[in-house]
């Protein structure tokens, strides 16, 4: 497999249903007030960056990167294919937002994920990468639903 990360604007069908699954997955995962996922329009917004990942032009994942300041990030809509998920997607764009952060000149990059055992292999993968425990940052409150996670860069 060869992953290429590609700037996009969420035009392409199979990009519109890979966002489309991943909101239908955090609401059926969480408590409505505790999905924080980003819907078409916000990741189209002034201050927020989205790339897709693909392997010829098979699909793979996404992710985006949310400007909260000019010296820090969010991560956001990190989402990988179903089918191709163990495959190192997740952890390709996670690289590629680190040093996207890197090069912006931030400071930190922070996240949000959940605290049920469907987002444990998302925790795992921003502790691998450095990622640790910190208080909610930019408009989010203490949720038990959420945990809060930043890397210094």
């Amino acid at each position: 497999m060869i992953m290429r990360i590609e700037p996009d604007d969420l035009s392409r069908a199979e990009v519109q249903h890979l966002i489309a699954e991943h909101l239908a997955d955090m609401h059926a995962t969480s408590p409505a007030e505790s999905v924080h996922a980003l819907d078409p329009g916000a990741l189209r917004a002034d201050g927020v960056s989205f790339w897709t990942v693909w392997d010829g032009a098979t699909l793979l994942g996404c992710g985006a990167l949310k400007e909260l300041g000019p010296y820090a990030g969010e991560i956001k809509t990190m989402r990988t294919r179903p089918e191709a998920r163990g495959s190192g997607v997740a952890a390709h764009m996670l690289a590629f937002l680190i040093a996207e952060s890197r090069r912006r000149g931030y400071r930190s990059i922070s996240l949000e994920t959940g605290t049920h055992d469907y987002f444990a292999a998302a925790r795992r993968l921003y502790a691998r990468h450095g990622f640790v425990a910190c208080p909610p940052f930019g408009d989010y409150t203490n949720d038990p639903n959420s945990t809060y996670l930043t890397l210094s860069t």
